[in-house]
């Protein structure tokens, strides 16, 4: 008994020396900005809201930290109502059908000017690779990357309607757990 309670203790010991530093995302702070080109000539601008899950961050061994992060659909804002409630039917983002897009990295690696994180998309079901380069400062990560619309199959194929390529802006406000 001696003998377990003592290897209890040292895997302990050495699982609370290896513990990464690991965050809930505050949702009344954190959205995702987009902008994709209409008809070709003006650009469409909009937000997500509801970002929820987890974040363990190590910003001195980048390989330790994990992102896994969703946004509800559903909370996609045009500051057009008409067109808001189109995007939330099944030719776009089907948010009955497919309510979340989620994040979860594979691979966290620092860069000259922040971090680079690798992992999966999902969204109507459909999940693809991309990476996400960002920044932090205390408990706020910002980020960009780009995304072809028709890979996630939302909207038609054309890309004269609405742009094939949206870009993406994250704005993540952390909260120690």
């Amino acid at each position: 008994m001696k003998t377990i309670l003592s290897l209890f203790l040292l895997v302990s010991v050495i699982a609370m020396g290896n513990a990464q530093p690991s965050y809930k995302i505050d949702r009344s702070k954190s959205s995702v900005q987009f902008a994709v080109r209409n008809m070709k000539i003006r650009t469409v601008k909009g937000t997500f809201s509801g970002m929820q899950g987890t974040v363990v961050l190590d910003a001195q061994n980048p390989e330790n930290s994990q992102f896994n992060v969703c946004i509800d659909a559903a909370s996609v804002d045009t500051k057009s109502a008409k067109r808001d409630k189109h995007l939330r039917n099944e030719d776009f983002f089907d948010v009955d059908k497919y309510p979340k897009i989620c994040f979860e990295s594979t691979k966290v690696a620092q860069t000259n000017t922040g971090f680079i994180a690798t992992g999966n998309l999902s969204m109507r079901g459909i999940t693809k690779e991309v990476r996400i380069a960002f920044t932090q400062k205390d408990l706020l990560l910002k980020g960009s990357f780009s995304i072809q619309r028709p890979d996630f199959k939302v909207g038609k194929n054309g890309g004269f309607m609405v742009g094939k390529t949206v870009q993406l802006e994250i704005v993540c406000w952390l909260q120690p757990q």
